[in-house]
């Protein structure tokens, strides 16, 4: 599996370096947000990393929901149950969860179509930031702390049609953001479509805080910031 150089598994339990957490962000994801940064003082492993780990060790199932509940940090011993049931959580050894799971339909174990999922669904997400929330946030007239630019990924769910395909992608058809003092609630809907055809659907939601008033400069230059790092 593509996956396996992103994480170390010893019986039931994973590890996932700084370093194996910074490759798959910049290499798979194209997610240059600092955090995911080998020795950033506010590390954390890339929430579509324990997604993709989800999917990898238990399947790809026609309804998943996703809800994130923590930050994992560098090399974190967490426990990977060979047997849940549809409804479980990603834990570490002291019992602290990250990511609750829950999973309803059909269950596909093929490698190439699981794969497929996880490059297309990371692909989208990584293009979320400049792509998506900039221009947003420039509509609604606000934006996050251009010095400390912090995006919580809170959740995210899908429907499959089927499993009747070998590629798929990602298309953006609905964005919403709701704006409570601070905080902005950002809603980004999606299509699930293969060959042209449409055979799903789904929904991711973010945490923007720190709100404040929007600025043409210096939303530029957080944007330039992030670019650079790209290109670094």
């Amino acid at each position: 599996m593509f996956l396996s150089p992103y994480f170390t598994k010893q019986d039931q339990s994973v590890f996932i370096s700084a370093q194996q957490a910074s490759d798959f962000a910049k290499k798979i994801a194209g997610d240059f947000n600092p955090i995911h940064d080998v020795g950033a003082k506010r590390f954390c492993v890339p929430g579509d990393l324990l997604f993709a780990l989800v999917l990898t060790q238990y399947g790809l199932s026609q309804n998943m929901q996703f809800k994130f509940a923590g930050m994992v940090g560098d090399n974190v011993e967490l426990h990977v149950d060979k047997n849940v049931a549809n409804k479980f959580s990603i834990s570490d050894t002291k019992g602290k969860e990250y990511l609750h799971i829950e999973r309803q339909g059909e269950v596909c174990q093929c490698d190439i179509q699981t794969a497929a999922f996880i490059k297309s669904y990371v692909a989208f997400s990584g293009l979320n930031f400049t792509h998506v929330l900039v221009p947003m946030m420039k509509q609604y007239k606000v934006m996050i702390n251009p010095d400390r630019p912090l995006v919580i990924y809170e959740s995210m769910s899908f429907h499959l049609d089927h499993f009747d395909f070998s590629t798929i992608s990602l298309h953006l058809i609905k964005q919403d953001l709701a704006i409570d003092g601070k905080r902005g609630d950002v809603t980004l809907t999606f299509e699930l479509q293969s060959e042209g055809k449409v055979i799903g659907s789904g929904i991711k939601t973010l945490v923007l805080s720190g709100l404040r008033a929007f600025d043409d400069e210096q939303a530029q230059q957080m944007c330039d910031r992030y670019e650079s790092r790209k290109l670094a």
